[in-house]
């Protein structure tokens, strides 16, 4: 019980900075598994006595497609890791067929500050695609120790999203001017608009609007203008689903007259959300 407590604390310290990529959804520390090799159980091949024991399997329950993150982390803690020889998994689809073509290689990971002596835990990614169907998915992991036996040690299975039918996300409750004057100095307009994602905010890929110049209604060099939901550019509070910025007019150059805003967010699938068109008068 206590390697277990200190196992659960050093992952979630270790695994924010091994995996920090993976800040679109939460990794678990999955205790699926607690044995010694010693026990014989059907999925091993041609059972030794060794040492080392699983301690826990580290992976997320849900994964879901992003172009700017594709890969799946796994991960798995063991203890008199000195009997082991390699650590090994295969991703198993949801029609039972294998996604990888050779074993995935589990490498050890390097620790600033260890538990326990022979604690060791072995990492790894896989890219996913949007051609692997949604659904449920498989790892089985395999310990090949000293003596070159080969066991399964631990299954675990995650869901995955591939992204293709996550419907738009949904725009609505504009802060926008409805008029602004040039002037000796500049003035400032701040337009935020809230996003919402059946899916998780994660698919949303931007949140932007495009801006039409009078007195012909011509599309503004500058477009698409992006707002953010990252504490910067005026946005108040991040991760919130509220996407701001601010847009500064200078008092020369700035062509007077009606201009029209067309705001849109879209998903990392390139649907586009609802539109919400606001006019702003320049004097």
């Amino acid at each position: 019980m206590i390697k277990s407590i200190i196992f659960f604390t050093l992952s979630m310290f270790r695994y924010r900075t091994i995996f920090p990529q993976m800040k679109k959804y939460i990794l678990l520390i999955i205790p699926l598994f607690f044995w010694g090799c010693q026990k014989d159980y059907n999925t091993i091949v041609d059972p030794q006595p060794v040492a080392y024991q699983v301690i826990s399997i580290s992976s997320a329950e849900t994964f879901s497609y992003s172009p700017s993150d594709s890969l799946y982390h796994m991960g798995i803690s063991l203890e008199k890791s000195s009997d082991v020889s390699s650590v090994t998994c295969d991703i198993i689809g949801p029609d039972n067929s294998t996604l990888n073509t050779i074993p995935i290689v589990l490498s050890p990971e390097t620790l600033t500050v260890v538990p326990y002596p022979g604690f060791s835990i072995y990492i790894s990614t896989f890219p996913m695609t949007q051609y692997y169907p949604s659904g449920t998915y498989q790892i089985k992991y395999y310990v090949t120790d000293i003596n070159g036996n080969t066991a399964t040690v631990g299954i675990h299975s995650f869901q995955y999203n591939n992204g293709l039918n996550n419907p738009a996300p949904i725009i609505s409750n504009l802060v926008c001017p409805d008029t602004a004057k040039i002037g000796v100095q500049n003035d400032t307009l701040f337009v935020s608009v809230q996003v919402q994602d059946s899916v998780g905010l994660w698919d949303v890929a931007s949140v932007f609007f495009n801006s039409f110049i009078p007195p012909d209604g011509h599309p503004s060099s500058t477009n698409p203008i992006l707002l953010h939901d990252d504490g910067t550019f005026g946005d108040k509070i991040a991760g919130d689903g509220r996407y701001s910025t601010y847009i500064v007019l200078p008092p020369q150059g700035v062509t007077k007259g009606t201009y029209r805003f067309e705001f849109q967010a879209k998903n990392f699938s390139g649907k586009l959300s609802n539109k919400i068109i606001h006019n702003v008068v320049v004097q």
